[in-house]
């Protein structure tokens, strides 16, 4: 087993809300084909899209899966509301704290950088009865996680828990770690995002205007949930191009038409060289390991 820090993490509760569906102005948008658009987007309680579920092909844009949350709407950028985009980690346990779906427990799935939404999956039974005054409270662990034997792997915004369940295994001969993912995307079509120092708090896109490129690389079958390998980028402190260089993620939102975006991914683990040694595998999904979202089980 892969010797870390977990005992000596630290869990920290936060405390959210469900965020406001958002449409800026109201007006149309234009796509990197310079077609404007009206449609759907982040926030809100998203009964009909899930982790598990393809992230592209939707009526929408930056659409979240799940429940969207924040912890103000109105200071969106200040330290405590980045805090609470902090703390909660992927894996993490939310429970609903107020209103008729109290008590429901769901998971962290992801953080959605610019808009700074924490997203959970929660059950349908909790869905049908949350509204969007409901208050969620996290149980915050995973910031600080290390692997001993890997200096030079660094983690972020994983819940240690989660971590033991992705089956991830070592190649002592060769001195890296295997990460299954279900696909691997290549560094140049990384792009809202790049630059940003925000690891611990956001997402970076993976462009999509070449749609030529997408269908012969397999990423219109991404699904949002899934653990995926970007090659030749550096996320340990900033998202930056680096030859040789890996990382880690899990894709948290939508295909986008925007120039410059596409589905989101939020940065779990990350090398500047090859430690990280990626293993192809379909199941490489939150929902499959966790059996979250498309893969709950149906109360009988």
């Amino acid at each position: 087993m892969i010797k870390t820090n977990k005992e000596k993490v630290v869990m920290i509760s936060v405390q959210g809300k469900v965020a406001n569906p958002m449409k800026r102005g109201g007006q149309h948008m234009v796509d990197s084909e310079g077609v404007p658009f009206l449609l759907p987007g982040t926030g809100g309680i998203t009964y009909n899209v899930k982790v598990g579920d393809r992230a592209f092909g939707w009526a929408g844009d930056h659409v979240e899966p799940g429940v969207s949350t924040i912890l103000n709407e109105e200071k969106r950028y200040d330290p405590p509301t980045r805090g609470y985009n902090f703390y909660a980690c992927i894996g993490n346990e939310a429970v609903i704290v107020t209103g008729d779906a109290k008590g429901k427990k769901g998971v962290v799935t992801g953080h959605h950088g610019g808009i700074e939404h924490v997203l959970i999956d929660f059950p349908d039974d909790a869905l049908k009865k949350m509204t969007l005054d409901d208050k969620i409270l996290i149980k915050g662990y995973g910031q600080g996680f290390r692997l001993l034997g890997y200096p030079d792997i660094y983690v972020y915004n994983l819940d240690p828990r989660l971590f033991f369940k992705m089956g991830i295994t070592e190649n002592k001969k060769k001195g890296v770690i295997r990460v299954p993912v279900a696909c691997i995307i290549p560094g140049m079509l990384m792009g809202s995002g790049v630059g940003s120092t925000s690891l611990g708090t956001g997402d970076y896109d993976i462009m999509t205007t070449d749609k030529g490129l997408i269908k012969k690389l397999g990423l219109e079958k991404l699904r949002f949930g899934d653990f995926v390998a970007i090659k030749d980028h550096d996320n340990i402190f900033g998202r930056s191009y680096r030859k040789g260089a890996i990382t880690i993620g899990i894709v948290i939102h939508s295909d986008c038409k925007l120039a410059g975006h596409g589905p989101g991914v939020t940065t779990l683990l990350a090398a500047s060289t090859p430690l990280i040694e990626p293993v192809i595998k379909r199941t490489a999904n939150l929902a499959d390991i966790l059996k979250v979202g498309r893969r709950r089980r149906k109360k009988t």
